[in-house]
């Protein structure tokens, strides 16, 4: 079973994705409140959390600052009426993905399981997966899954990471907003290209001193460090 942390003020829908996703091996732990919810996620170990946006004590976008201090878990965070809005502070602040509501609960399965599977993955290595990839003041350890710029770790999301990962692993070539969609998100989910530039910037931010992402104008984004053999 994926645990899976649920904070919501409506008790109603806990009630009912409890028992629609235990068919899909999903245990979901439902919290009322931001305090009850950040109370479990320090105790408890869980494989994501669905954030809904309106909540009392704080909105949902200051809960998913709270858990990015000390988590890169991922957030799928339910916004009302999908505004637009909603969904690119949500991504800017660290979310990994979104969903309207009122919301299908077999689109949220979907959206859970895709990234429980991706964050993952990126925890492992495969066998074709070098131990590190060193570049100049950057480096990048897939089987820690760690980010290190000049010997300090930072603390990625895990669509930060993948993009870091997209990007240094063909530093040749310049990805666009589409290609980048397709590898981090896939293409059975509703995208925009907004996304891609929010994502982008606050990689951006967090590798700082070091400038690692070029701006390609026409051609998108692409990887600028020389690689240390």
């Amino acid at each position: 079973m994926h645990p899976v942390l649920l904070i919501d003020d409506d008790g109603k829908l806990g009630e009912v994705l409890t028992e629609y996703c235990a068919q899909f091996s999903i245990a979901i732990d439902p919290a009322l409140t931001p305090s009850a919810g950040l109370k479990k996620l320090a105790q408890h170990p869980f494989d994501a959390v669905i954030l809904d946006v309106m909540l009392p004590e704080m909105n949902g976008f200051d809960v998913c600052r709270e858990i990015r201090k000390f988590s890169n878990i991922p957030i799928i965070m339910l916004t009302a009426r999908g505004d637009v809005t909603d969904r690119i502070v949500g991504l800017e602040i660290g979310a990994d993905d979104y969903l309207p509501k009122p919301f299908d609960p077999r689109e949220l399965v979907a959206r859970l399981l895709s990234n429980i599977k991706r964050h993952i993955a990126n925890g492992s290595s495969g066998e074709s997966t070098p131990s590190v990839l060193q570049y100049e003041g950057l480096s990048i350890h897939p089987i820690e899954r760690e980010v290190r710029v000049a010997n300090n770790t930072i603390d990625l999301t895990t669509k930060e990471y993948e993009l870091l990962l997209l990007l240094a692993e063909q530093p040749s070539k310049a990805f666009n907003r589409d290609e980048i969609l397709q590898a981090l998100r896939g293409a059975e989910n509703e995208l925009f290209s907004r996304s891609v530039d929010i994502l982008v910037s606050r990689l951006r931010a967090k590798l700082k001193p070091i400038s690692a992402i070029k701006t390609v104008h026409g051609a998108g984004y692409t990887f600028t460090l020389p690689k240390i053999d």
